[in-house]
């Protein structure tokens, strides 16, 4: 008769099997991309705000010279170029300008959606900001309720 007993050495070779493999050193990868660099190789970090106003029609020259004038008597902020727009910002950016050829695209970042003829689309970027998307294309445009618009955002973004 055969015994139903199993040798010791069959148990510490199945135990041995059900063990789980030895964890793998995770060895940082190294990323090609420099962490300056984008992911559009068009990107450029050395663009001014010059660069970016150059070749557009007296009319949208106006209409940024008003959106400028307007924002920048706001108070204490940052004004730069970034990539192919210009940002207004305090700790964060409440309102960028990108210039096209026929209009300007203004993302004003407000607490909520505004549901305007100007707005062409609202959308929700975060738990707190909506970024609502205007066309500016006459100075006329810069006018209440826009400006409204912007003096709400830059009071609702933390200094």
């Amino acid at each position: 008769m055969k015994s139903k007993v199993k040798s010791k050495s069959k148990l510490n070779s199945k135990a041995k099997k059900k063990r789980k493999p030895a964890a793998k050193k995770k060895t940082a990868k190294k990323n090609s991309k420099d962490k300056t660099e984008f992911h559009r190789p068009d990107y450029r970090t050395d663009v001014t705000e010059a660069e970016l106003l150059r070749g557009l029609d007296e009319d949208l020259q106006d209409a940024w010279a008003k959106i400028k004038e307007y924002a920048a008597g706001l108070g204490n902020q940052r004004i730069y170029a970034s990539g192919w727009a210009i940002m207004f910002s305090k700790k964060a950016c409440y309102l960028f300008v990108r210039p096209k050829k026929k209009y300007l695209e203004t993302c004003i970042f407000l607490p909520r959606p505004v549901e305007a003829p100007e707005v062409k689309s609202a959308r929700a970027v975060s738990k707190t900001k909506y970024a609502n998307m205007l066309r500016i294309i006459h100075p006329d445009q810069v006018d209440v309720p826009v400006t409204d618009w912007i003096q709400e955002a830059y009071e609702a973004m933390p200094e």
